[in-house]
């Protein structure tokens, strides 16, 4: 299958508090604020935005997007979508100029949770990117991380994304409680995308990933979350399968975020996909207060580490 997915490209967000994400982006994550009106662009590198945060009435992903490579590229999935029975909305020239892409293609995915957006040519700056904390993001040729989703059926995520938009297996990992985890690469990121069936989990995206450069920068992080900058969710440890250093907190808009360092490379002439009892070697310990939390609300959108905090 030569037509494919290359990276994830961005996410879209609504929020209450375009406020909170301001600070949080900049002060924790370390991402490069742009206003535009009536919405917040955040970079994390030489491309005009990763995050596209929009003031509403919920808070919650609405689109991720998906960067293709080219207009044939686009054109063949787009049909490939067609033929197994997604509704694809081709874009118009307004909607690609307000994602700042050459051509867009919308679809919704299989558990109508959000849009999935297919696109090639995002714009890049003018302007160097400046992060306010120093940190150096790991996106050239991988995207800007990866989404865990939680989803209600593997199956059909199997079709979509492997047999239809070209991922190919990473691994899988057991979770104790029942079901997998399944992790999926379309570069040589060890995961852009990865998703499992999660009893009485909320359906949707968990978290996003960031990857850093720098331990220190993690740290760093790290330290300013403990100091209240944003609720966490897991602390800081390193997974099995990707062995990336990381922690997890929550964002203004409710789902969660990965902030890590040392995640591995897959080259596909010598990667074999393998299975996991385990997520973590180390760490990624739950905090007590979403321990509580999810033992009230057992519907949040993020697994709890005893499914594997993915």
């Amino acid at each position: 299958m030569d037509a494919s997915v290359k990276a994830l490209g961005y996410v879209v967000i609504e929020t209450t508090d375009p406020q909170a994400w301001l600070e949080f982006g900049t002060r924790v994550l370390g991402l490069q604020a742009v206003q535009e009106e009536d919405r917040l662009l955040m970079r994390m590198d030489d491309f005009v935005y990763r995050l596209d945060v929009r003031s509403g009435s919920e808070d919650g992903i609405v689109a991720i997007g998906w960067d293709v490579g080219d207009a044939a590229t686009l054109s063949e999935l787009s049909a490939r979508l067609t033929a197994a029975g997604y509704a694809v909305e081709q874009a118009d020239s307004a909607k690609a100029r307000e994602r700042q892409v050459d051509a867009l293609a919308i679809f919704r995915d299989p558990d109508d949770q959000m849009d999935v957006e297919l696109y090639w040519a995002l714009r890049k700056s003018n302007n160097l990117f400046v992060s306010p904390t120093g940190a150096n993001f790991v996106t050239d040729g991988v995207g800007l991380g990866h989404v865990f989703q939680a989803v209600s059926d593997e199956a059909a995520y199997r079709r979509l994304y492997m047999d239809i938009l070209g991922f190919r297996l990473s691994d899988h990992i057991d979770f104790p409680n029942g079901g997998q985890g399944v992790f999926l690469h379309c570069n040589s990121r060890h995961h852009s995308m990865a998703f499992g069936q999660l009893a009485g989990r909320k359906l949707g995206i968990g978290h996003i990933m960031m990857e850093v450069s720098d331990l220190e920068i993690v740290g760093r992080a790290y330290d300013k979350v403990l100091d209240g900058a944003a609720p966490l969710f897991s602390s800081l440890g390193k997974h099995t399968n990707d062995k990336m250093t990381s922690f997890y907190c929550g964002s203004p808009s409710a789902f969660g975020i990965e902030y890590g360092t040392g995640g591995i490379v897959i080259d596909d002439d010598v990667w074999r996909p393998t299975r996991y009892s385990e997520a973590h070697y180390w760490g990624h310990h739950r905090s007590p207060e979403r321990i509580v939390s999810e033992s009230v609300t057992p519907s949040s959108s993020e697994p709890a580490l005893t499914a594997g905090a993915r």
